[in-house]
């Protein structure tokens, strides 16, 4: 039993390494180019880097930014930080109302109207579904655009 526990560890040991195989460019007399793990005649050997084969590994970026990447000034980074803060703040405030006010509309609509009356004294359901419909997606629609925007606030520095 241990032995085959021993086998497993170490299988599982080597697949875990990362992949690694010379590869080669090759061209032919045509023009034609293939690609190979063998080397042969007219054939370059290329120099690549090792891939990983561990999933949700990524390899880290070759090269640093450069230099005359435009860089912003600390405190003008801050100004506008705070300036979207402010919008989004307002944004906020103004989808909050609005979706007051559609739940207000909701409610007010979700009220049974005389034509929607059966003459058994029920509600007809699918006439107050058809006729609130609407106002209950715009009210989902608000709900999901204010969480959308604490999202957006609370991912600032």
């Amino acid at each position: 039993m241990a032995m085959y526990t021993r086998l497993t560890i170490g299988l599982l040991a080597l697949v875990a390494l990362p992949a690694h195989a010379e590869i080669f460019k090759c061209t032919d007399s045509a023009g034609h180019v293939t690609y190979s793990n063998v080397a042969q005649k007219g054939c370059a050997k290329l120099n690549l880097d090792p891939v990983s084969t561990m999933p949700g590994t990524k390899a880290a970026p070759k090269t640093p930014t450069p230099s005359t990447f435009p860089r912003v000034e600390e405190n003008t980074q801050k100004a506008r930080d705070t300036d979207r803060r402010k919008i989004l703040e307002q944004e906020q405030a103004t989808e909050q109302k609005s979706l007051e006010e559609a739940k207000k509309k909701l409610a007010e609509a979700e009220i049974a109207q005389p034509q929607e009356r059966m003459q058994g004294g029920g509600i007809n359901q699918a006439k107050v579904q058809e006729r609130t419909q609407p106002l209950k997606d715009q009210v989902q629609l608000h709900e999901r655009n204010l969480e959308a925007i604490r999202k957006e606030l609370q991912n600032l520095r």
